[in-house]
C-alpha cells in the first residue's frame, strides 16, 4: 500500500478527532505546547489503552501492509545460513538486523513519506473546522446579551472549577499578537470584552508561551482595576483557568502580578472602614472586585504547597515576598486616632475569606517552605513582625487587644469591630505557628509601637493568658478562649517551644492569679461569672505543664511566685492549697456552680501529674491531700448509696442525672487516689487510707477494657500493675479483683487454645523459640507480677496444688497454683495428656520457674511447699538414657536444677555443661511470721567464718542502728505488720526511683517503657542481700557501706549498679528482655570502689531529703 486515497483521509479524520478526544484530559493538562508533545511521544508507555485506538490500529495495520513482505525476506535472508538466531541470546540480535535492513528499505521511505504528506493534510483540515466553528461561536456570542447581573465574591469568576474540563484548541502567535492590541486600555469596552471572551476560550498553554504575554499580562493587569465587572471577571476567570493547568513558571507570574495589581488598587482606592459599631457594607463594587481577586489569590496560596517543592526555591520565593509585600502595605495616610475611620487594609480582606489563615498554616508545615518563610520574615520583612510606623501586621495582634468582639456568622455587612476581630483571629493564627518553631521565636522580641518596651515571648503569653481571662465566655470555634488555647496547646506538645514560652515565672504567675486571688477571698471580676469554666481551662493548661520534666521542676523548684504583699511560694504548694479547699467546699463561690466537682477534678488531675512521680511526692505529702480525696471518695459513694434508693415524690429524670453525675465525681476521685500508686511511696500513703482495694477492682475494669491511664500518661496500667503487686496488701487486692485471674485465663488460652487461623491458605508458623512472640505479653505480666517473693508468698502460701487423676481438654486453669500443677509440675501422664502442645507449655513453665527460683524467698515456698527438685530430677531421670540428655525439657530441667542448687556471684557460679546433675541444699526455716529467709543472718554468719557467737554479737549490736531497719528485712519485720509494706520498697526503693529519673534517666525511661519498675528489683536484690548477683567480696562491701557511711547509701547502691547496667538495659528493652534479664542474670563486672566517688556525690545532693525520711521508719508520715 503505497498511497492513500480520499475515503483513506477522511477516515484518518475521524480516527484522528477519536484519538483526540479520548487523551483530552492528559493534553490540557500539559505545561505548554511543547508537554503536549512529550504527552503524545511517550503515549503508548503511558496509556494502558494505546493498542486499543483505531487510529493506533488503523496504523498498525498500514504498516503491516507496507512493510510486511520486506520484513519476511529479510527475516529469511538472515536466517539461511544456521538457522539459529530464532533461539537463546541470538534472537535479539537477529530483531536489532531486521529492523536496521527495513528501515533502510525503499519501502519504508515510500511509506513514510506518503504518510507523512497525508497526515499534514489532515491535521490542517481539522484546524481549519476547528477556526470555523471558533468564529461561528463567537458570532453567536455577540448577539446575546451581556447585561448580566454582578455576582457575589464567591461567585465562580475566581473559583477553580471554572478552568477544569476546557476543550483543548490550537491558537496562533499571530491571532495573540491581535489580541494583545485589541486589550489596550485605549480600545473601546466592547473591542477588550471580546478579545478578553477570545482568550479565554484559548489554551493557557498557548497564551502563557507567546511572544507576546509579557504585553499581555501588562493588559491584562490593567483590566484588573477596571470598575466594570464584565472586564475584571473575565481576567480572573482567565488567571483561574491558567492556575489550575500551568506549570508553576507561568502561575508564579500571574500571582506576582495579582499582588501587585490588589496593591495598585488598594493605594489608589484609599478604602476605609468605620470604627466602633457603625458598619461597612463589602457588596459595594470596589470591596467586590478586590476580595474576588484574594479570594482567588487565596485559593492559590492554598494549593501551591502542593507542587512547589518539585520547582525551584526562586519561584517559591517570589510567590511569598509578593504575599508579603502586599500584606504589609499600609496607608501612609491612615489616621491612628481610636474614633477615626481606619485604612482598610489587604489582611482585613484575606481574614475575612480565611480567618484562622489556613494558607499560612499549610505554608508553614513543610521545612522546604518554612524556611523561606521564616528567613524573609527575619530579613526584608522583618517589618510584618517588628511593627514599623509602616508595617503592621502582626505587631497589631497585640494593639487591638483590649478592643475584642466576637465575630459572628459570615455575611455582607460588619462593623468595624468585628472586621478587627477577624484580623485578629487571621493574626494569632499566624503568630502561634510562627512561634512553634525555632527561627519562628528568634523574630522576638518586636517592637509593637513607638515609645514602648520591645514584646519578649514571655509577655506575648501573658498577653494571651489575660485576653482568656478578659474574655471568658463559654468557648467556641472563633471564641477568644478558644482561640488562645489552641496557641496553648500547641505549645506544650512542643518540648523546646515549652521551654522557652510556658516555662517561665511570669506565665505561672499569670495562670495561678485567679487561684491565689480566690485563696486570699478575693473575688476575680475580670472572670465572673465564668470563673468556673475557666479555672478549668487553666488547669488543662498547668497540667500539661506539670506533665513535663521541666515544667514540674519549675512548680517544684521555684520558690518566686507573690502570694502576698511580701510572701512568696511555689506553684505546687498553691495548686495543692487551692484544690484542697475544693474538696473541702470552702470556697463558697464557686462550689455553688453546677461545674464545681468538674474543677474540683481538674486540679486534682492536676496534682496528679505532681505526686505520681517521687520528687512530687515529696513536696505534696504534708498536705495530705491522699487523705482529702479518700475523704471525699467516702462521702461521695456514701451519698450515691442514697441516691439509688427511691424517695416517694421525686422525678426518676432528676434522680438518674444526680446518680450519673455522683457515679463520674466517684470514678474520678477513685481514679486519682489509684494513681498514688504511680510510686512505692505513694502506695504506701493509699494502703493507709484504706482504699487499696476498690481502687485496684477500679484499675481492673480499665484494665480489662484496655482504656488509657490519662490524656497525660503516655503507656498503660502496667507499670501500676507492677508496682503495686511488690506488696503484700496490693496483690492481695490484685487477687481479690480478679486481675491475677484473667492473667491466668489470657495465658492460657495463648499456649493451649489460641487463636484460629483466618485463612488456610496461611496458617500461624510453628514456634520456634521457647517462649514465642505470641505469649510473650502474658509471661512478662506473670512475672511482673510474682517478681515479690511476698506476692509470690500470699498467691501460693498454703495452697496445695491439684494433682488430679484426670484433666478435661476444656478445664482451664484459674489461679497461680493451677498454673503450676498444669504448666511446671507436669509429674504424670494425665497432665501431659491434658495438653494441646505439651513440650511448648511445659517449657514456657519450666522457663517460668527460672524466673521465680532467682528470688531465693520464692524459691524456698516453690520447694518446701511443692518439692521442685525432686520432682525436676525424677523427670530427668525418667528422660535420660545413659549419659545423654534426649529432649529440650532436659536441657531446661537441668539448667533450672543447676541454678537453683548453687549459688554464688558472677565469677563464683559457674552454670556446668548441659548434663543431668543432682545437687543438695538446705532449706532456709520460716521464723517469728516472717516468709522468708533470713539472708542477712547468713551473710553474716559466713563473714564470721561461721562462728555462731560471733555472728550473734554482731547481729545484736547492728540491730540498735538505723541501718538494720534497710538491710535486714527479717529483724524490721514485725513493726510494719500494720500496713504491710517493708521500708525497704516504701522508702529505698522509692528514692531510688527519684534518683534515677534525676540521675540515669534514660533507665528510668526505659522502666516505664518496659512496664517493670525499678522498685521490683531493688526489693528483690536488697531482700537476698545480693545474693546469686554480686561476687562475695562485693556482698560485703554493700553490708558494711551500709553500715559504715549510712543506711542511705543502700539507695545510692542502687542507683549505681543501675548505671552501670545502663547498655544492658536499654538494648535488653529494645528486645522486651529486661524483667527475665535483670531477674536471671547476675551483675557482671561492679566494683565498689569504681563507684564510690560518684555514690559519693550522690551523698552530697541528697543525704539531707533521703537519711530524714530514713530516720522515719518506725513511724512513717502519713
Amino acid at each position: 500500500m503505497s498511497q492513500l486515497s480520499a475515503e483513506d483521509e477522511v477516515e484518518l479524520q475521524s480516527l484522528l478527532k477519536q484519538l483526540m478526544r479520548s487523551i483530552n484530559d492528559r493534553i490540557t493538562g500539559a505545561a505548554s505546547t511543547e508537554c503536549a508533545e512529550e504527552v503524545l511521544l511517550h503515549l503508548e508507555e503511558t496509556d494502558k489503552n494505546f493498542h486499543n485506538y483505531e487510529f493506533v490500529k488503523y496504523l498498525r495495520q498500514y504498516v503491516e501492509n507496507s512493510l510486511g513482505t520486506v520484513v519476511e525476506e529479510e527475516t529469511k535472508s538472515l536466517t539461511r545460513g544456521d538457522g539459529q538466531h530464532a533461539i537463546g541470546s541470538g534472537h535479539d540480535t537477529l530483531i536489532h538486523a531486521v529492523t536496521r535492513r527495513t528501515r533502510e528499505s525503499p519501502e519504508y521511505q515510500q511509506m513514510m513519506h506518503t504518510l507523512k504528506n497525508t497526515m499534514v493534510i489532515v491535521v490542517e483540515s481539522l484546524i481549519n473546522k476547528f477556526e470555523e466553528d471558533q468564529m461561528r461561536r463567537d458570532e453567536m456570542h455577540r448577539e446575546k446579551q451581556h447585561s448580566q447581573s454582578n455576582s457575589q465574591y464567591m461567585d465562580n469568576c475566581s473559583d477553580s472549577d471554572s478552568s477544569f474540563n476546557q476543550s483543548y484548541a490550537f491558537i496562533r502567535q499571530e491571532q495573540l499578537q491581535v489580541l494583545a492590541e485589541k486589550l489596550d486600555s485605549s480600545r473601546p469596552k466592547e473591542v477588550r470584552w471580546e478579545a478578553l471572551q477570545a482568550l479565554c476560550c484559548a489554551p493557557p498553554s498557548d497564551v502563557l508561551s507567546c511572544e507576546s504575554w509579557s504585553s499581555l499580562r501588562r493588559k491584562l493587569c490593567a483590566a484588573l482595576t477596571e470598575p466594570d465587572p464584565d472586564l475584571s471577571d473575565n481576567v480572573l476567570l482567565f488567571f483561574a483557568k491558567s492556575f489550575s493547568s500551568s506549570p508553576m513558571n507561568v502561575t508564579r507570574e500571574i500571582y506576582t502580578s495579582l499582588a501587585k495589581s490588589v496593591e495598585s488598587s488598594f493605594l489608589s482606592s484609599q478604602l476605609s472602614f468605620p470604627t466602633g459599631s457603625d458598619t461597612i457594607d463589602i457588596n459595594r463594587p470596589e470591596i467586590v472586585r478586590l476580595l474576588k481577586q484574594i479570594r482567588l489569590m487565596n485559593d492559590y496560596q492554598k494549593e501551591v504547597t502542593t507542587f512547589w517543592i518539585r520547582h525551584p526555591e526562586k519561584y517559591m520565593e517570589e510567590v511569598i515576598e509578593s504575599t508579603f509585600s502586599l500584606l504589609s502595605f499600609h496607608h501612609e495616610h491612615g489616621s491612628t486616632s481610636p474614633r477615626a475611620e481606619k485604612v482598610l487594609e489587604p489582611i482585613h480582606l484575606l481574614a475575612l475569606l480565611d480567618v484562622k489563615a489556613t494558607w499560612f498554616k499549610k505554608w508553614m508545615h513543610g521545612y522546604y517552605s518554612r524556611t523561606v518563610v521564616l528567613r524573609l520574615l527575619e530579613g526584608k520583612y522583618k517589618s510584618l513582625v517588628s511593627g514599623s510606623h509602616n508595617n503592621q501586621y502582626l505587631s497589631l495582634t497585640l494593639f487591638i487587644l483590649g478592643r475584642i468582639v466576637v465575630l459572628k456568622v459570615i455575611r455582607s455587612v460588619y462593623s468595624g469591630k468585628e472586621l478587627e476581630y477577624a484580623f485578629f483571629v487571621h493574626s494569632l493564627c499566624v503568630l502561634g505557628k510562627i512561634i512553634i518553631y525555632n527561627n519562628g521565636r528568634k523574630l522576638f522580641p518586636i517592637k509593637v509601637r513607638k515609645g514602648k518596651e520591645p514584646v519578649n515571648l514571655t509577655d506575648l503569653v501573658v498577653i494571651l493568658i489575660n485576653i482568656m481571662y478578659q474574655h471568658p465566655k463559654p468557648p467556641y470555634s472563633l471564641s477568644p478562649s478558644s482561640l488562645v488555647m489552641e496557641v496553648l496547646w500547641m505549645l506544650c506538645e512542643r518540648t523546646e517551644c515549652a521551654a522557652e514560652c510556658l516555662y517561665q515565672t511570669a506565665v505561672i504567675q499569670t495562670l495561678l492569679d485567679p487561684v491565689i486571688a480566690l485563696l486570699n477571698g478575693q473575688q476575680v471580676k475580670r472572670i465572673q461569672p465564668f470563673t468556673s469554666s475557666m479555672l478549668i481551662l487553666v488547669a488543662d493548661i498547668l497540667a500539661r505543664i506539670a506533665n513535663t520534666d521541666k515544667g514540674l521542676a519549675l512548680f517544684l523548684d521555684e520558690r518566686n511566685l507573690c502570694v502576698a504583699h511580701s510572701e512568696r511560694t511555689c506553684a505546687a504548694l498553691v495548686i495543692v492549697q487551692f484544690t484542697l479547699r475544693l474538696l473541702d467546699k470552702e470556697l463558697s463561690s464557686l462550689n455553688e456552680s453546677d461545674t464545681s466537682h468538674t474543677l474540683c477534678g481538674a486540679f486534682i488531675f492536676v496534682c496528679r501529674q505532681i505526686y505520681n512521680t517521687c520528687e512530687g511526692l515529696q513536696v505534696l505529702r504534708p498536705y495530705g491531700l491522699h487523705k482529702a480525696i479518700a475523704a471525699a471518695w467516702k462521702k461521695t459513694s456514701s451519698l450515691s448509696d442514697r441516691v439509688l434508693t427511691p424517695v416517694p415524690g421525686a422525678t426518676a429524670g432528676g434522680a438518674t442525672q444526680e446518680l450519673q453525675n455522683m457515679l463520674i465525681w466517684e470514678e474520678t476521685l477513685l481514679d486519682s487516689l489509684l494513681n498514688f500508686t504511680a510510686t512505692p511511696k505513694g502506695l504506701l500513703l493509699l494502703q493507709q487510707t484504706g482504699a487499696i482495694n476498690e481502687c485496684v477492682s477500679y484499675m481492673f475494669t480499665r484494665f480489662t477494657k484496655k482504656l488509657q491511664v490519662s490524656r497525660c500518661e503516655k503507656f498503660g496500667y502496667g507499670v501500676m500493675v507492677t508496682q503495686v503487686a511488690a506488696t503484700a496488701p496490693g496483690v492481695v487486692a490484685l487477687h481479690s479483683s480478679g486481675l491475677v485471674r484473667a492473667l491466668v485465663i489470657e495465658l492460657w488460652s495463648t499456649l493451649e487454645c489460641g487463636s484460629e487461623d483466618m485463612r488456610v491458605l496461611r496458617p500461624k508458623p510453628t514456634p520456634m523459640d521457647p517462649i514465642d512472640r505470641s505469649s510473650l505479653k502474658s509471661f512478662l505480666s506473670l512475672v511482673n507480677l510474682l517478681s515479690s517473693s511476698q506476692s509470690v508468698w500470699e498467691l501460693l502460701g498454703q495452697q496445695p496444688l491439684a494433682n488430679k487423676c484426670e484433666y478435661t481438654l476444656r478445664e482451664m486453669p484459674s489461679s497461680i497454683p493451677d498454673l503450676i500443677d498444669r504448666l511446671i509440675a507436669v509429674n504424670s501422664d494425665a497432665k501431659i495428656h491434658s495438653l494441646f502442645h505439651y513440650e511448648q507449655s511445659h517449657t514456657f513453665g519450666l522457663r517460668l520457674l527460672s524466673v521465680l527460683s532467682c528470688n531465693l524467698d520464692s524459691f524456698l515456698l516453690l520447694e518446701s511447699q511443692y518439692a521442685i527438685c525432686s520432682m525436676l530430677l525424677q523427670s530427668q531421670r525418667e528422660n535420660a538414657t545413659e549419659e545423654f540428655i534426649i529432649d529440650s525439657l532436659s536441657v531446661e530441667r537441668n539448667h533450672v536444677l543447676v541454678r537453683v542448687g548453687v549459688v554464688g556471684g558472677p565469677s563464683e557460679r559457674r552454670l556446668p555443661p548441659r548434663a543431668l546433675q543432682e545437687v543438695s541444699f538446705s532449706l532456709g526455716s520460716i521464723a517469728d511470721g516472717y516468709m522468708g529467709h533470713d539472708w542477712l543472718a547468713s551473710t553474716v554468719f559466713l563473714i564470721m567464718s561461721g562462728d555462731a557467737d560471733r555472728s550473734l554479737h554482731l547481729l545484736l549490736n547492728l540491730s540498735s542502728l538505723l541501718a538494720s531497719a534497710f538491710i535486714w528485712p527479717a529483724a524490721i519485720h514485725a513493726s510494719v505488720t500494720e500496713s504491710g509494706i517493708p521500708p525497704v520498697y516504701w522508702c529505698t526503693a522509692h528514692y531510688v526511683e527519684m534518683l534515677l529519673k534525676a540521675e540515669v534517666p534514660l533507665v528510668h525511661s526505659a522502666f516505664r517503657m518496659s512496664g517493670f519498675t525499678p522498685s521490683q528489683m531493688c526489693l528483690h536484690w536488697l531482700t537476698q542481700c545480693f545474693w546469686n548477683y554480686l561476687d562475695w567480696t562485693e556482698i560485703c562491701h554493700y553490708v558494711s557501706t551500709c553500715v559504715l557511711m549510712g543506711p542511705d547509701y543502700q539507695v545510692y547502691v542502687c542507683v549505681a549498679v543501675f548505671k552501670h547496667l545502663q547498655p544492658h538495659i536499654l538494648q535488653r528493652t529494645q528486645s522486651q528482655e529486661l524483667q527475665v534479664f535483670l531477674k536471671e542474670e547476675p551483675i557482671q563486672g561492679f566494683k565498689f570502689g569504681n563507684y564510690l566517688e560518684w555514690m559519693e556525690g550522690l551523698e552530697r545532693r541528697y543525704r539531707d531529703v533521703v537519711l530524714t525520711d530514713m530516720k522515719t521508719v518506725r513511724q512513717p508520715v502519713d
